[in-house]
């Protein structure tokens, strides 16, 4: 019996300390899942643990060093397993400077060394977390879904709010600049409510009224937080039999309209409720004094779908009255180039405005052609963002409370599934390569998550 035991505590110990022996050495970046290789990441961001891209490598061995100081080796068969502590004060200390990363992966072949790649630390702070909506990705029924809040800096998940509370379905939801405290969420269904937070208090309303559509959806506040733009959508949704995109979600008609916190009125300007015209996706500029939305012709449904294109349009804003001015401008002229605009998200600093673009339609979530685009406000000048973009559908998307940092959601990791990414934005809109959201097993944890973001 003592001599089993001791064979045993002996094959345990070699095959929880795996070292690479005689690696061959290759020219090859290592291809790894997540891709991590040679992104801009935040000091404060979780470990990114990654595993090799393929079924083959049986395990891992990884150094990271740091271009000013410090080193530290992970190791893991499935993903790495890196230190937090290790991890944290390793990028601390190379703030504004490059981590190298080493890797080896061990095969039934032998060991194989790839050519080193870099992770750059930059200087720019990014918020606490992020907030989102999982739901299973359905086309009839919505199933279990919440929002949850996500801590960044480790792997902390938490919900918030959840519709096995209630029978519905959690959706729209926005904060101020990131400030918890005020909040706007959309409950859709039998005993549906908007739910508005404001100075410490939470309320549930019924926005829809006789004048309106229906209930106030695609919230954004204004930066006094006395305000809220909305709109009203008719909205409907139906399946493609012969098209590579499966589904397709669209407006009837939809209009834009203003609710005073302050005063618990609800503002319909008529310029932007014309019938011939359906407004939606407000959002207010960082001074408040514009209002952004997508505006499109209104066309014969379905027969005219593919031909609803949106503009990204302006109009001024009156925060002492609450009233819109009268002349809209258009910002960016999509229909023009045979495009659509949605999801207009202005810089928390006044400098950019992001957008989706896609073929067609304002629900670009369903577009596999969508991607992300950056106006200039200051020059007017107007981009896609093609390291952010890929070859599969980028979409709704926001920025950190300090402009330097986006978030997004994106199909590209299998074509079904929205997942999150992380891309930093420097003070010239130079975008960076996004990274994954990291998680402690990224292969086995998003292998398992069958929810969109």
């Amino acid at each position: 019996m003592k001599t089993y035991l001791s064979c045993a505590l002996l094959v345990l110990l070699t095959a929880c300390g795996q070292k690479p022996i005689h690696p061959k050495p290759s020219e090859l970046l290592p291809p790894i899942y997540p891709d991590y290789v040679g992104v801009t990441v935040p000091a404060t961001v979780a470990p990114l643990n990654f595993g090799m891209a393929d079924d083959e490598a049986e395990y891992l061995d990884v150094v990271i060093r740091g271009a000013k100081q410090g080193e530290l080796n992970a190791q893991g068969a499935e993903s790495t397993r890196i230190g937090e502590e290790e991890w944290r004060s390793l990028l601390q200390a190379n703030r504004g400077d490059s981590l190298s990363v080493v890797v080896c992966a061990k095969r039934a072949d032998g060991w194989t060394a790839y050519r080193p790649f870099g992770i750059y630390v930059s200087e720019d702070e990014i918020d606490y977390g992020l907030n989102y909506r999982k739901i299973a990705p359905g086309y009839e029924v919505f199933s279990k879904m919440g929002i949850y809040e996500r801590e960044l800096s480790s792997y902390a998940e938490h919900a918030l709010i959840e519709n096995t509370q209630f029978d519905g379905c959690v959706n729209c939801h926005s904060y101020n600049n990131g400030k918890s405290d005020v909040l706007s969420l959309h409950i859709r269904g039998t005993h549906g409510a908007t739910l508005i937070r404001s100075e410490g208090v939470l309320k549930a309303y019924n926005t829809a009224t006789d004048q309106t559509l229906g209930t106030c959806v695609y919230p954004y506040w204004h930066p006094s937080e006395r305000y809220i733009a909305y709109s009203t959508n008719n909205t409907r949704q139906s399946f493609h039999t012969a098209d590579a995109n499966r589904i397709e979600v669209f407006d009837l008609a939809s209009d834009v309209q203003v609710y005073d916190v302050k005063n618990n009125t609800l503002l319909a300007p008529e310029a932007l409720k014309l019938d011939s015209v359906w407004e939606t996706f407000p959002a207010f500029s960082p001074d408040g004094r514009t209002l952004y939305f997508c505006a499109a012709a209104a066309r014969p449904i379905p027969d005219g779908l593919k031909e609803v294109r949106y503009n990204l349009c302006r109009i001024a804003f009156d925060e002492a009255t609450g009233r819109v001015g009268e002349r809209i401008d258009t910002l960016v002229n999509a229909e023009a180039m045979g495009k659509s605009v949605s999801f207009p998200k202005p810089s928390y600093d006044g400098r950019y405005l992001m957008f989706t673009l896609s073929d067609y339609g304002n629900f670009s979530i369903w577009h596999h052609e969508a991607d992300l685009w950056l106006l200039d406000l200051q020059t007017g000048e107007m981009r896609s963002l093609d390291p952010m973009n890929s070859d599969d559908t980028e979409s709704y998307h926001n920025w950190s409370s300090n402009s330097r940092w986006v978030v997004f959601s994106s199909r590209r990791d299998d074509g079904l599934h929205t997942r999150l990414y992380i891309s930093h934005v420097d003070e010239q809109g130079k975008a960076g390569k996004p990274f994954m959201l990291p998680q402690a097993n990224p292969r086995r944890y998003y292998n398992e998550l069958f929810l969109s973001y």
